[in-house]
This record gives C-alpha cells, structure tokens and sequence, in this order.
C-alpha cells in the first residue's frame, strides 16, 4: 500500500476508530489532553530514530512518497491507537478489578509493536528493510522507551480516574444547573416516598 492510499483509506478508519473510543471511555479534557501528548512524544521519537536509521543505515522504508525518508501519515496510529488510545485504558482500568487489563496492556503494547516490527523484517511482510544487524536490537529499545516515556509524561500531567470524575461532575455541574437541581430534586421525593412508607407502617397505638 502506497503513502497515499494508506492515508485516503486507512488514516480516516483510525480516527472515526478512535472518535468512538472516547465516547465509550467518556475521558474528560484533564485526561485526554495529557494522552495525546504522551502519544505525540512516542510517535515523534519514531520518526526520529527512522530518520536516525536511515542515515546512519540501520534501516530504510520501501515505499514511494516518503517525506523525509519516513512515512509520516503511518505514525498517526501510534500517536492515536498505540498512544493515547492504550494510555487512556490504562488509566480506566487501573484502579478497578480490572487492574490486570491495564498491566497486560502496559506490558503487551509495546511487546506486539516490537514483534510486528521485528517478524515484519525478517519474513519481508512489511516496508522496513534491514540494512544491519543493528536493527533488530534497536528496534527493541525505541519501542520500550519512545512507549514507556510518552506513559509517563501521560502519568505525571493526568489525574487519577477518581479525581477526573469529581472534576468531570464538578464542570457538569456548572454546565447544567438544571440537571443538577433535577437531580435535587429526584432524590427529595424519593426521600419523602420512603418517610410515606415508614409512617404508613408504622404500628397505631
């Protein structure tokens, strides 16, 4: 798939994908801003290290219409999917019962990412032509840290899922009074329905 066809067929599917991921996820601004740029930091260190690999011959791509020897539109499904899409499961899931779901993805991430890199290569199933046996290795230290660094600048600017839904409902809050009053008011009713009842069957003397 040329660079062009990739970007017209496939770069829309990954957005639309993630749009409907954060509809699911809900994640408020305070949480998502902070994905997105750990997400950026991983896919610009990619590019750097394709750009670094290119010259220094470790590596090269492929394919027609490359800019700046790499292939830019492909590292937008790191910045969204691999990034800021496995940052903010993450962060859903890692203080719920499904904790374990959130460490297989801190560890399996990066881990698939270099096993289709590295199986890609060597069965020349995909764009990446090896040029030393250098590669390989180095293959492995830029997803582990371009990965690990992009969750931790995401970690340190994002706050825990408990404090992002206080300050989501403290927005909604402030957003729709109304709703908020509604609510009030619901649970006012509710509480008199119950007093009704306990008065009701209450014993007569």
């Amino acid at each position: 798939m040329e660079i062009r066809a990739f970007f017209v067929l496939v770069v829309p599917f990954i957005i639309l994908f993630y749009m409907a991921a954060l509809l699911f996820l809900r994640a408020p601004r305070t949480v998502l801003l902070p994905s997105l740029l750990g997400g950026l930091v991983m896919s610009l260190l990619n590019i750097l290290v394709d750009m670094a690999a290119y010259y220094a011959h470790w590596w090269h791509y492929t394919l027609n219409g490359l800019i700046l020897h790499v292939p830019l539109p492909f590292y937008i499904s790191d910045l969204l999917i691999y990034g800021s899409f496995a940052y903010l499961l993450i962060w859903r899931f890692w203080k719920s019962r499904l904790h374990w779901f959130s460490l297989l993805l801190l560890i399996g991430v990066p881990a698939f990412c270099i096993l289709r890199d590295v199986s890609g290569a060597l069965a020349k199933t995909s764009y990446t032509v090896w040029d030393s046996w250098l590669a390989a290795p180095l293959t492995v230290v830029m997803w582990v840290v371009a990965f690990y660094l992009g969750y931790w600048i995401f970690k340190r600017l994002s706050p825990s899922y408990e404090v992002a839904a206080e300050i989501q409902a403290r927005d909604d809050a402030r957003r729709f009074p109304q709703l908020q009053r509604a609510d009030h008011q619901e649970e006012e009713e509710e509480e008199y329905a119950e007093a009704d009842e306990e008065h009701e069957d209450a014993p007569l003397r």
